[in-house]
C-alpha cells in the first residue's frame, strides 16, 4: 500500500503543480487513497521531496536530488553565474553561457530533472535543451528563468 502510494505520489508531483500537503492528499484521497495530511508529511520526508518555485511566484514538489535543498541550491547558483540568455527556437532552447561554463549548466539543467526536457547538447558558451512539445518551450524557459531571480 505505502509503495504504490508513494508511487502515485511521484506520478502526481509529476503531472500537476501541487503546492501543498494538504493539496496533495486531496489528489491521493480522489484516486481511492485513504491518506490524512500526516501520512502525507511523513510520505514526502520519505522520499526526499522538496519545492521548487515555478511560474507566477509558486512553488511545487519535486524529487528531491538526493543532497536536500542543499544541492538543488548548488544547481540554481551554476545557473546564475553561468547563464547569459535563453532564447527559444521551435522546441529547442538555446541558452548562451560564460565562455567555459556551458557543460556545467547543462548538467545543473539536467539535474533539476525537468520532465518536459529531453536533455541537453553543451559546446563551450551554447546550450541546445529539447523539449517534448514546441507548445511547453516557452513555459520552460520561463521556469528556468524564474529560478534565477
Amino acid at each position: 500500500m505505502k509503495k504504490n502510494r508513494q508511487l502515485r505520489i511521484l506520478e502526481l508531483i509529476n503531472l500537476y503543480e501541487i503546492e501543498t500537503q494538504e493539496e496533495l492528499a486531496e489528489r491521493l484521497r480522489d484516486d481511492g487513497f485513504d491518506v490524512t495530511q500526516a501520512t502525507v508529511s511523513r510520505d514526502i520526508r520519505d522520499m526526499q521531496l522538496t519545492k521548487i518555485a515555478v511560474s507566477n511566484g509558486r512553488q511545487k514538489y519535486i524529487r528531491s536530488l538526493g543532497g536536500g535543498g542543499q544541492l538543488e541550491e548548488k544547481y540554481i547558483r551554476v545557473l546564475k553565474e553561468g547563464m547569459l540568455s535563453a532564447e527559444t527556437a521551435g522546441n529547442l532552447i538555446v541558452i548562451r553561457t560564460v565562455t567555459g561554463m556551458a557543460m556545467a549548466v547543462a548538467t545543473a539543467l539536467d539535474s533539476l530533472d525537468f520532465k518536459e526536457m529531453l536533455g541537453c547538447i553543451a559546446g563551450d558558451d551554447t546550450i541546445f535543451c529539447a523539449i517534448k512539445d514546441a507548445e511547453e518551450t516557452e513555459a520552460v524557459r520561463n521556469r528556468i528563468l524564474d529560478m534565477l531571480k
